[in-house]
């Protein structure tokens, strides 16, 4: 077995190697056999950030005519989606594109998005800050944090709510004394707190157990997530729509990878990334508008608070967003930039 230490003297070689490999005109020349990038995630074939990586690997192989392939491993097949950043930036896998969620543990600024103040928030607000400098920002954070290199715009999930089983949940105070399970983001698990409930960290692939025999009382995710693992089967009967925040997905590259890929490759993925970022959005919000039609179907009880009352809520939630940042240890001047961009809207 090659030790670690060969390891390390072995990998930069090897991805030097690549990268001139790369930088050959056309494939089947002497160089050997074509390199390949290797992207992953812990979803699903059918999962719309699934679906969406494959698009861009077929499009970046087209666009690099030959040059590489790209090849998608799903399912957790190498890595979860908490594990993967850390696999990315050690150069153990080429590209991924994980839950901001996932974040705030290398960048704990990206909790800022988790904060009271974006609870409710339509999309469009969250597109116009993450978007823009703001966005940018936390990616340059991030990078200076671990060692990866963010590709571009972030991709969606959709809008997270509140789903629970058992409760009957008309307005947010039906939310007090209840187990809610969060997929991750400490941000995530104060606002929770915030509103009353328990907050509770519990692998997806356990969670459906989880909620069948009552060790929890619901969850926080999206419709589609919901409708992906049948939760009503399991006794999911209520769905509060109040946006209790934003999912996206960031693409982060190797940055060791990166800093030996020729410019043109990296001009490459670059451009074939951000060209499909929009259809992305657009499929994720589809997505999502089918599922809620599906939960209804099975017999899932949908309630919509009123605009007012969400604005009431997020009001409420804002007395304890000053100790939330403090307990996180977030960037009082990043928050406070971003307070007066909410205030200013768009």
């Amino acid at each position: 077995m090659t030790s670690l230490r060969g390891f390390r003297r072995w990998l930069p070689a090897a991805l030097a190697a690549a990268a001139a490999i790369l930088a050959m005109p056309a494939c089947g020349t002497a160089a050997g056999p074509l390199p390949t990038l290797t992207l992953s995630t812990e979803n699903t074939p059918d999962h719309v950030q699934t679906r969406m990586l494959h698009r861009f690997a077929e499009r970046l192989q087209v666009r690099l005519d030959g040059r590489v392939a790209v090849m998608v491993k799903d399912s957790a097949v190498l890595y979860s989606d908490r594990d993967v950043v850390e696999a990315v930036a050690a150069g153990r896998v080429d590209m991924a594109a994980p839950g901001l969620w996932h974040l705030d543990r290398y960048a704990p600024d990206f909790a800022v998005f988790l904060l009271p103040m974006f609870y409710g928030r339509d999309d469009a607000v969250n597109y116009g800050l993450r978007d823009g400098p703001v966005g940018t920002n936390l990616a340059r954070r991030l990078e200076a944090a671990v060692d990866v290199h963010v590709l571009g715009r972030w991709i969606d999930l959709g809008d997270a709510h509140v789903f629970t089983r058992g409760a009957d949940l008309r307005t947010v105070d039906d939310l007090r004394g209840l187990r809610i399970r969060v997929a991750g983001g400490e941000g995530n698990a104060e606002r929770i707190r915030a509103l009353g409930a328990e907050a509770t960290v519990i692998p997806w692939p356990d969670f459906p157990r989880a909620l069948g025999d009552g060790r929890v009382d619901g969850t926080l995710t999206t419709a589609a997530t919901v409708v992906s693992a049948n939760l009503w089967r399991f006794g999911l009967d209520h769905a509060f729509l109040d946006r209790q925040y934003f999912p996206q997905y960031v693409p982060l590259v190797s940055g060791r990878l990166w800093a030996r890929l020729p410019a043109d490759v990296r001009q490459a993925m670059t451009e074939v990334w951000d060209g499909l970022v929009d259809e992305a959005r657009l499929m994720a919000a589809e997505e999502q508008a089918s599922a809620l039609e599906t939960l209804a179907a099975n017999g899932v009880a949908i309630v919509r608070p009123r605009p007012a009352d969400v604005a009431e809520t997020r009001a409420a939630l804002m007395a304890h967003q000053d100790a939330i940042v403090a307990r996180l240890g977030l960037d009082a001047a990043l928050v406070k930039t971003v307070a007066e961009a909410l205030e200013r809207g768009p």
